[in-house]
């Protein structure tokens, strides 16, 4: 997919979303280094950065998320908060396990992004991510489990 986009297009995107640290690696790009600054920056405004023809498949895409892939923020995603986010992981070896989300109601808008390395195994990289999210989302009303 990057040899269709081009390196240079994947930077101007980070730039107008404010990424300060990101550096793509264009080998893998899964190696790609991000910080969770650069992620929460990027999200809050995603659906700005995408080209208006795509936006809705897009957020749709970022909101359905399969059930078998719904863990960490998908499963306490505060009541009457619509969520769109993306995870990452390395292939069930517990080596990176990420998420990151926008969460919307009426006007207001939050971002999240939680990234976790060296986990002993893909599990505790999931509750990791469930136990994070529990906290920072505490605020936003109550928490609720989410089958």
């Amino acid at each position: 997919m990057l040899h269709i986009v081009g390196s240079a297009n994947v930077y101007a995107l980070a730039h107008r979303a404010r990424m300060r640290r990101f550096t793509l690696v264009t080998g893998t790009w899964g190696f790609s280094r991000i910080t969770a600054a650069d992620q929460t920056r990027y999200f809050l405004h995603i659906d700005a950065l995408i080209a208006p023809r795509h936006r809705a498949y897009a957020m749709g895409l970022l909101n359905t998320i399969t059930p078998v892939q719904r863990w960490g923020i998908a499963r306490v995603r505060p009541r009457r908060w619509r969520l769109y986010f993306k995870g990452g992981w390395g292939d069930g070896t517990g080596w990176v396990d990420h998420q990151v989300a926008l969460l919307t109601r009426d006007n207001n808008r939050v971002s999240v992004a939680i990234l976790t390395l060296h986990e002993q195994k893909h599990d505790y990289g999931r509750d990791t991510l469930r136990g994070i999210a529990v906290r920072l989302l505490r605020g936003l009303d109550s928490a609720e489990a989410v089958p």
